[in-house]
């Protein structure tokens, strides 16, 4: 559960520094802030929190600089805040192991909302053997998937990919890590294959696939399985 929650907020701007503390103690939360990438990493060090939100841009470094150093030991659940214009760094941020991202200017809600989700999912201990989506049921298990009860048939690329969503479900997943997991590293960069088969699932699982509500895209960036 989220209440009570710590999380270390790292940000070099003090007027951000001070919004996110007020909006994120006022949703239950405990925070500590940084505002340097030494900082972070220290404070990761001596007292780890239960979540990490974390801007891009920082005096000594970048984001990207904590969460390389980060995930070689830990996984924390990790939200970037980023600035408009950081398109591409916020792909670097979720390549190198971010679980999300939030865009500044943002809203209360939905900062507070989304790092409930991502502790959420972090408790889950991923030994599902089903995911569950509106009327569309994955059994990682049996390969076997259902929308409203009768059974849908995926190629095994297919499958694949949703199988990936789901183990990661409501967190987004960028072009790179879905064509690197289900393809390999070799089609890293082959954007319109993966396209043309999310377009495919979305015509076998979507009651709408010109306007998805299961599988969604986050423009620019990748997809996500709508948890």
């Amino acid at each position: 559960m989220s209440e009570g929650s710590r999380v270390l907020v790292v940000d070099d701007e003090p007027q951000i520094l001070r919004g996110v503390r007020v909006v994120l103690r006022n949703a239950g939360f405990q925070v500590d802030t940084a505002g340097t990438v030494a900082e972070a990493l220290d404070a990761l060090a001596v007292r780890p929190p239960d979540a990490l939100v974390l801007d891009l841009v920082l005096p000594d470094g970048t984001g990207v600089d904590v969460l390389r150093e980060l995930r070689a030991w830990s996984s924390l659940p990790v939200l970037v805040l980023s600035a408009l214009g950081d398109e591409r760094e916020k792909i670097r941020a979720l390549d190198e192991g971010a679980d999300d991202y939030v865009t500044k200017p943002f809203a209360a809600g939905e900062l507070s909302a989304r790092l409930r989700a991502l502790l959420r999912r972090a408790g889950d201990g991923g030994g599902e053997p089903a995911v569950e989506a509106g009327d569309v049921r994955i059994d990682l298990a049996a390969h076997r998937v259902t929308k409203a009860g009768a059974e849908v048939h995926l190629t095994p690329i297919e499958f694949d990919l949703v199988r990936v969503l789901s183990l990661h479900r409501g967190k987004l997943l960028t072009h790179r890590q879905l064509l690197t997991e289900v393809w390999g590293p070799n089609y890293a960069g082959e954007t319109q294959l993966l396209r043309v088969h999310v377009a495919h699932i979305r015509g076998k699982l979507e009651d709408d696939p010109g306007a998805p509500r299961l599988l969604v895209t986050e423009p620019g960036v990748g997809y996500r399985l709508v948890a």
